[in-house]
């Protein structure tokens, strides 16, 4: 069994202990994981550079509980979509490392667009 399995089936086994399953549409799991996502923006908006890496070294604990918060979520829809969340980024992986060629995209950070010319 996954890795990504086993947390899923943690969440899933969650969610059914609190009969939640009644709640979860689509669209209320992607607002609530947009929600979680805009949570982790938070621990960034408006810093300087030097402010983030305080705000780092400070709050590393707040900010991994943010991101999980957000893996929660994106589990918990490919659970109720039924998909592959590990194929689905192998597959997504793929595409990127065809999309970004490394003798093109080394050290850059332009969209993938500009490596098409």
């Amino acid at each position: 069994m996954s890795d990504i399995k086993k947390l899923t089936d943690i969440i899933v086994k969650h969610c059914n202990d609190r009969d939640w399953s009644k709640f979860h549409n689509p669209k209320d799991l992607a607002i609530s994981l947009q929600l979680e996502a805009s949570e982790v923006l938070e621990h960034f908006q408006w810093k300087s550079e030097q402010e983030i890496k305080e705000h780092i070294k400070k709050h590393k604990k707040e900010i991994g509980e943010e991101l999980a918060d957000t893996l929660y979520w994106i589990l918990l829809i490919s659970y109720y979509l039924k998909i592959d969340m590990e194929k689905a980024f192998l597959t997504k992986m793929k595409k990127n490392e065809k999309k970004y060629p490394v003798k093109k995209a080394k050290g850059k950070h332009l969209k993938y667009t500009h490596y098409l010319k």
